[in-house]
């Protein structure tokens, strides 16, 4: 089963308003973005900044709406736009319930800050899924011992390190109990030697199974965990390939020149 599909997603950013050189036409992130993840599958979207990486990444919980194309979760068509109009009609109960399907992480924690490692884990379940206190601490409990956080209940966000924080926020995310989790450069505020811990717990998500789709620039990662690598340039794919393929050999001489420039 296709967890994640999309067929010709397009996305404008509304241009700079004024009269004459001032005024700016629309700008294109997304153009003609198609892909399939599969159930299990781990994907890595890699490509210099302002690709649209992140923007489509967005588009796929609803956090940005798209002009034109169509965005299936787990083989359901939810959204059906033609000039930013979505066409599909359901139920708002059954479009929530699917969305919740999909978790997601962050560059940035946004952690509460007056609130514990425990409590803003439990949150989310209490208030969406309406799980009693009870239910949500031994969720939360659970999760965050699962990121290596089994010390950590009681301490607030402040006095955690970033790489820390950042499993909190993944286990935040897991709490909902998700079938796809995305990642939005997860590492990329982090020093350099706290991304390491953060990663590892996105291995072990993907050994156990879970569905992912990760923009990152830990090249590292991609190489060694994703199944597939996509590489987007100017709000496109150039190219879908396996990892050995992708960094080895590419066929897009984009894509060549890009991997150049970080490796």
């Amino acid at each position: 089963m296709a967890m994640i599909k999309t067929v010709g997603v397009y996305k404008t950013f509304p241009g700079k308003s004024g009269k004459g050189a001032s005024r700016r036409m629309p700008l294109e992130v997304l153009k003609n973005v198609s892909l399939t993840v599969e159930q299990k599958e781990v994907i890595c979207i890699i490509g210099p900044s302002g690709a649209g990486k992140s923007t489509y990444l967005r588009t796929l919980n609803h956090l940005e709406a798209i002009d034109e194309g169509q965005i299936y979760i787990e083989d359901k068509l939810m959204f059906d736009c033609h000039h930013g109009k979505n066409k599909v009609k359901m139920p708002h109960n059954e479009h929530m319930k699917t969305l919740l399907e999909v978790g997601m992480v962050f560059q940035r924690f946004n952690l509460f800050p007056h609130k514990t490692a425990l409590e803003n884990v439990m949150l989310a379940p209490m208030h969406v899924r309406k799980l009693s206190e009870k239910e949500a601490q031994e969720r939360a409990k659970a999760i965050l011992d699962r990121v290596g956080l089994g010390d950590k209940f009681d301490v607030y966000p402040a006095q955690l390190s970033g790489g820390q924080q950042q499993r909190v926020a993944i286990a935040r995310a897991l709490s909902m109990e998700p079938r796809i989790m995305l990642f939005d450069e997860p590492t990329s505020s982090l020093d350099p030697e706290l991304v390491g811990e953060v990663l590892a717990v996105m291995k072990q998500l993907a050994k156990a199974g879970m569905t992912m789709l990760v923009v990152s620039h830990e090249m590292s990662f991609a190489r060694e965990v994703a199944d597939r690598v996509v590489c987007m340039v100017e709000g496109s794919i150039l190219e879908i390939d396996t990892p050995k393929n992708m960094f080895t050999n590419p066929a897009n001489e984009r894509t060549r020149q890009f991997l150049q420039s970080v490796l």
